[in-house]
């Protein structure tokens, strides 16, 4: 352990492609830097909370603050890991697992972006399935769950990848307009059916007081 105080310094994931690292402020500043290349086109928004509209430098500090919200409010009843992928040593997004009340519901929930240039190369759905070994294996969740618009089929793509079943959807007021989201779930007996073996879970025993 190199921070006795903070051991979630040390939390990590690693998978034959991705590296998942929880961030320290070095990794948070490097990470800004990342999402001010560009995420995604200017005629579409992913993202229920329409972030990426904000003009550098504001959107990087806005990057900063809320991952540093996220981590200053970190408690078993209310956490957020977002973690920052690596490939071959270089970040190129987040990978967020989040979850409410979890010693009691034992539910997850994850969201993600990539930089634009990582893109279409299937290393969004190598992370998600990182995070989710880290939620079913490491942490016995009964269930994960994500959403995504329904002109957002990448993330769609994402998610049946990783064997999500469709669990419904609903109307979400984005930017002014009504846009139809869709609701994924994936159980812990179908995660178990392509369990994978070659996900290894770093430095978590040292972080399960804030988890669970």
């Amino acid at each position: 352990m190199t921070n006795p105080y903070w051991p979630l310094f040390d939390l990590g994931i690693r998978t034959p492609r991705v590296e998942l690292r929880f961030p320290d402020d070095e990794a948070l500043v490097a990470l800004a830097g990342l999402a001010a290349e560009g995420i995604h086109e200017p005629d579409r928004m992913p993202f229920y909370v329409p972030w990426t509209r904000a003009t550098s430098p504001a959107l990087e500090r806005g990057v900063l603050q809320h991952l540093w919200l996220s981590r200053a409010s970190l408690a078993p009843d209310h956490w957020k890991l977002p973690f920052v992928v690596y490939e071959d040593a270089r970040p190129v997004g987040v990978q967020e697992l989040s979850a409410t009340h979890y010693p009691v519901i034992r539910s997850v929930e994850s969201g993600s972006w990539l930089v634009q240039r990582a893109q279409g190369r299937g290393l969004g759905t190598e992370m998600r399935a990182a995070v989710l070994h880290l939620a079913f294996d490491g942490l016995g969740a009964a269930e994960a769950h994500s959403a995504s618009f329904e002109d957002n089929p990448a993330s769609q793509r994402v998610s049946l990848a990783n064997g999500y079943q469709d669990n419904g959807s609903a109307l979400f007021d984005r930017e002014g307009q009504a846009t139809r989201t869709v609701k994924w779930r994936l159980t812990r007996e179908d995660w178990l059916a392509r369990r994978r073996d070659d996900i290894t879970i770093v430095g978590l025993d040292a972080c399960r007081e804030f988890l669970e």
